[in-house]
């Protein structure tokens, strides 16, 4: 019974001093110090330790971002010529021709198809002749 009066007692001043000599962490409220000259008390934030991991090496030299370059558009050709059976008719009887979002109508004065342009509303060279 000695032995373990004597045991508990030992595990117990361990323990103490273990838990007294841990560091104190930092509260997260902030804490209002009254000034004896101030009529507004003063506040203090609490400071949250930073790992050293995520500071910022200052000694370090950073590397310019790469430049990226935009893709050159492309240029798709004003007149090309194309067979009359793979165009199609729109209501008022022109035929046109879609190339990957843009749209040729068939001049029918020369046979060719031209890239759309708003001149060709009132020129009568391409309307289809009755």
């Amino acid at each position: 019974m000695y032995k373990i009066s004597l045991l508990i007692i030992i595990v117990f001043a361990c323990v103490t001093l273990n838990s007294c000599s841990k560091k104190i962490h930092p509260t997260k409220t902030a804490t209002v110090i009254p000034s004896k000259n101030n009529t507004s008390p003063e506040i203090k934030k609490p400071v949250i330790a930073v790992p050293p991991a995520e500071t910022k090496k200052i000694d370090s030299v950073e590397t310019p971002k790469p430049v990226i370059k935009p893709k050159p558009k492309t240029e798709f050709p004003k007149v090309i010529t194309v067979n009359d059976e793979a165009a199609s008719k729109s209501v008022d009887g022109r035929l046109y021709y879609d190339v990957m979002g843009h749209r040729y109508w068939k001049n029918f004065k020369d046979g060719k198809y031209y890239l759309f342009d708003k001149s060709m509303y009132n020129n009568p060279d391409f309307k289809p002749h009755k």
